[in-house]
């Protein structure tokens, strides 16, 4: 409306921008119900709720266009892709996508969306991430192993293949020594994260409640009630221990069944769980380390194997662990909600920061011994 109340046309700019905003948010629903449909209870309803709200926001866009709507368009590129790996795979990666791309919604700088559908879409976010960390810790533990070894694997060889190639020694102690390097640090790699995994778990059993305690549960003195500082140790107050211990000995008195489960617990019997689960098993993560530290390692090792020698082997080495090293840090930036492309800049720089400083040393270990 302008100022005397008639009706001012949108311009073709706006009719373009309201297109894509209802391409965007109609492939945005696909994806939270292709989503939907691969998962069960609440988080499948969580994410019909977002449905919905999606819809909703079609509907505001619809409204505007009226007969201008005309045939539907295609979504940008990056709807598209995250409608791809939806139908396909619903993993958790098209989560951590989904918040990154709740979270730069164009709606708060646009006049013509109102302030709840910017909100709405602030909140989706949240939303998302809630879901998103719940895949996270499923698989934290083996994407923790797998990225840290792969990297790993990648950067060190590298970094010892350029070195022994700028020595000037020859390519079958190079491919020798990239071998050695393989095998030594998958072992390593294995070795280490069964240590690591392991001894947390350890200290996590360390911590965990002993269920035979609850036998003595009934013999307990009811007005000493000792039992107030097994809640007061694990991080309640005093009174609220008190209050607690007291409504368990009570409902023990009351039982014929004994004492109930959950006696000697305040809570943390979950988050114990929990934190099992995010750190993994011992020897899944060992393997995964072994096996991604082992494929990464032997990136730098091809063109030797495959005959090069001399700068164009280092080259192509370099190559290819450049392209390796950009696809895992993508991976990271994409499973924390972070831009993929400067995680991939990052490993990529710290990668090859690494492999320049063992070849200058190559080069002037090589001089001197000339």
């Amino acid at each position: 409306m302008d100022e005397n109340g008639a009706a001012v046309s949108p311009t073709k700019a706006q009719v373009r921008r309201w297109r894509r905003y209802l391409a965007d948010e109609r492939a945005e629903a696909a994806v939270y119900r292709d989503l939907a449909s691969r998962r069960a209870g609440e988080e499948q309803q969580i994410l019909l709720g977002l449905v919905e709200a999606e819809e909703r926001h079609q509907q505001h866009w619809i409204e505007l266009l009226g007969a201008r709507i005309g045939r539907p368009i295609p979504s940008d590129l990056r709807t598209r892709v995250l409608t791809f790996f939806a139908r396909r795979y619903g993993s958790v990666f098209v989560l951590a996508l989904m918040q990154r791309a709740e979270s730069r919604s164009p709606y708060e700088d646009d006049v013509d969306a109102p302030p709840a559908m910017a909100a709405d879409e602030r909140i989706h976010g949240e939303v998302v991430r809630g879901l998103a960390e719940r895949g996270r810790s499923r698989l934290s533990g083996s994407f923790r192993a797998a990225v840290f070894g792969m990297n790993d694997g990648l950067v060190s060889n590298l970094a010892l293949v350029v070195g022994m190639s700028a020595t000037g020694v020859a390519t079958s102690v190079v491919l020798a020594s990239g071998i050695a390097g393989l095998l030594a640090g998958a072992l390593s790699m294995g070795a280490g994260e069964y240590v690591s995994v392991r001894s947390q778990r350890e200290l996590l059993e360390a911590s965990t409640p002993d269920p035979s305690a609850r036998k003595a549960l009934p013999h307990l003195d009811v007005e000493a009630n000792e039992l107030a500082l097994v809640y007061r140790a694990r991080g309640m107050t005093e009174e609220a221990a008190s209050e607690h211990a007291s409504e368990v000995l009570e409902r023990i008195a009351h039982s014929a069944d004994g004492p109930p489960t959950g006696a000697m617990s305040i809570g943390h019997d979950a988050e114990l769980a929990d934190a099992h689960e995010s750190i993994g098993t011992a020897w899944s993560a060992a393997i995964t380390s072994f096996f991604l530290f082992a494929a990464g390692a032997v990136i730098p090792v091809l063109p030797y194997l495959f005959g090069l020698s001399g700068l164009p082997a280092v080259a192509v080495a370099a190559a290819l662990v450049g392209i390796a090293l950009l696809l895992t840090g993508a991976s990271v930036g994409i499973l924390s909600g972070a831009s993929p492309l400067a995680r991939a800049l990052r490993q990529l720089g710290i990668g090859f920061g690494a492999a320049a400083v063992t070849y200058a040393l190559g080069l002037l270990f090589g001089t001197t011994v000339g």
